[in-house]
This record gives C-alpha cells, sequence and structure tokens, in this order.
C-alpha cells in the first residue's frame, strides 16, 4: 500500500491563533485519505521547536511514495525560505516520493491522489 506524509504547521502552536477550525479541518482530510484506502502520517511542525530536525526523522521513518506540503508552510509570504528548506528535505531524505501541494487541510488526500495512481 502506498504511504503518504503530510507535512505541515502546527496549528496549536501558532501563538494567538485558534487551532480548533484548522484541527477540525485536519482531521476531515485524515478521514478521507482513510476514505481512499491510503496510509497517510502527519508531521506537524512548530518553527521554533526544530522544525528540519522533525521533518527529517519523519521523512526517513518510512517510505513514502508521496509527500504532501501544506499550505500554511507555503502561502505565507514570511516562510518562503523555510518552504524551500522543505522542499530540499524531501527531495534529500525522500527522493523517491512525489511532492504534492494541497489548498487546504481538507484536500490533503486530493493532492496525493494526483500523484499516486
Amino acid at each position: 500500500m502506498e504511504r503518504v506524509l503530510v507535512i505541515g504547521l502546527d496549528p496549536a502552536k501558532i501563538e494567538g491563533y485558534d487551532p480548533e477550525p484548522v484541527q477540525e479541518a485536519i482531521a476531515r482530510g485524515r478521514a478521507r485519505f482513510d476514505d481512499h484506502g491510503i496510509e497517510a502520517d502527519y508531521c506537524l511542525v512548530a518553527l521554533d521547536d526544530d522544525p528540519e530536525a522533525t521533518i527529517v526523522e519523519a521523512l526517513t521513518r518510512d517510505d513514502y511514495a508521496c509527500v504532501v506540503i501544506g499550505g500554511g508552510i507555503r502561502k505565507h509570504e514570511p516562510l518562503l525560505g523555510f518552504f524551500e528548506k522543505v522542499v530540499n528535505l524531501v527531495r534529500r531524505h525522500a527522493p523517491g516520493a512525489a511532492i504534492a501541494f494541497n489548498d487546504n487541510p481538507d484536500d490533503c488526500a486530493d493532492a496525493a491522489l494526483r500523484w499516486l495512481r
């Protein structure tokens, strides 16, 4: 079975931010993976907790067919440098994995499916 890793920001660790709506969307997104019979792992990082090490650990934990990089990392202009690091970490530590981008936490499975089947 193909396995997917979703990398995103941990909404519970963003200061001054109500994480509940995003956590609910992440739960719906996880359920969509289940609906498609896809094994999915999530790596949600906090920017002040050595996120690169956390991502490398997640990338090397299993053999992933696809890595989805979340919009929270990708869309926020001040995180452009971090986004580049994430892409290059995926290339280095999961070179056989397709890289996909979601629009929101609900559609992670759709992003992965563009590359899995």
